[in-house]
């Protein structure tokens, strides 16, 4: 558990009335403290602490109608306008399936949950805000004007936790440990056991089973099956494939949730170090400056392969990861294959 001496409530809620234009997270950074902390310390004053209980919360949200969905982690934020419907509720995994909020939810990973309500001028702007043991966020749920606020203000109250202190207790931010055993697994093993995948979802066990990161598995891999490519091929597929109208899927994803947009882009926009996709419902915020190394992936199915192009931070991290749409059970898109395929590579990773 975190021991030094932090901020007490009063002093992070002065911070905030200082600082009214900057970011929670960025102003929680600042002050040593977690988001979580940060958000915790408004109890009382617009705050309320309700219990993180994932599948109640998504049962009750579909009532709430239109929303936004948020996800993110250090280097994307994802956002999707619509219902929360087509619920799979689960101890172990919980899902969202509707035509605009697609969720993977890892409900053990939620530890915190808080309703927040927050002065926008004459305007009151509502959320609800979900952290994981460390006091970083795993999912936010921001109300619209088109949300029901009779039925947002019945889930809280069904959900307020007993405990309202404007304190909160989140354990140590330590690095992720890589597996042990790392890249000793073997290429030839490797090689073999990717190429008999039946289906994407048999990655996981692959890794598991291998004890390798994501990251470790595509840069051992070989280039038939993952290739490098050059730092400029992020942007170029999100023009492109706004300009040729295909249909992508972009996961970005957390340790307790993954969010996923499906269908066309079309308005995208840079700005400083972000390049940004800003559509009518679905919102994409990238750090370029983050983004170490990207890679083409391409994975055997019962189908044929499938491609996805994936980007990682200077850790190893996966940032975030596209493919081009396709139901299971068909064959993947020709125009997304071609695109990903055609996507300038990292010669001087090739040439070593």
């Amino acid at each position: 558990m975190m021991t030094e001496t932090r901020p007490d409530p009063q002093a992070i809620r002065r911070a905030r009335e200082e600082n009214p234009k900057t970011r929670e997270r960025d102003l929680a950074a600042r002050l040593g403290i977690s988001e979580a902390e940060f958000v915790a310390a408004g109890c009382g004053e617009g705050t309320v602490r309700i219990e993180p209980r994932v599948n109640d919360v998504l049962a009750g949200l579909e009532a709430v109608g239109e929303v936004t969905a948020l996800t993110r982690n250090e280097d994307a934020v994802h956002e999707k306008i619509g219902v929360y419907d087509k619920i799979v509720t689960g101890n172990h995994n919980a899902m969202a399936l509707g035509e605009n909020i697609d969720l993977r939810i890892f409900p053990k990973v939620w530890a915190h949950g808080f309703a927040v309500e927050k002065r926008d001028g004459d305007a009151i702007r509502r959320s609800l805000q979900f952290f994981d043991a460390r006091g970083e966020a795993v999912h936010k749920v921001h109300l619209r004007p088109a949300s029901s606020l009779y039925a947002y203000q019945r889930l809280v109250d069904s959900l307020v936790a007993a405990d309202q202190s404007p304190v909160v207790s989140v354990e140590a931010a330590t690095a992720d440990k890589r597996p042990a055993h790392g890249e000793a697994a073997g290429v030839d093993r490797l090689r073999e056991r990717w190429s008999a995948m039946t289906d994407v979802h048999q990655f996981f066990g692959l890794l598991r089973s291998l004890n390798l990161t994501r990251h470790q598995a595509v840069r051992m891999v070989g280039q038939d099956f993952a290739w490098p490519l050059d730092g400029s091929a992020l942007t170029a597929m999100l023009h492109r494939a706004a300009d040729e109208r295909i249909p992508i899927m972009c996961f970005v994803g957390n340790r307790g949730c993954i969010q996923i947009h499906k269908g066309p882009i079309a308005n995208i926009r840079p700005m400083g170090p972000w390049i940004n996709v800003l559509d009518e419902t679905f919102h994409l915020h990238l750090r370029l400056d983050r983004v170490h190394d990207v890679w083409a992936v391409r994975k055997p199915t019962a189908e044929g392969h499938v491609t996805s192009i994936e980007a990682y931070n200077a850790d190893g991290k996966l940032i975030i990861q596209f493919f081009g749409v396709r139901k299971e059970g068909q064959d993947e898109r020709d125009d997304w294959r071609m695109l990903a395929e055609s996507l300038p590579r990292d010669v001087r990773s090739s040439a070593a």
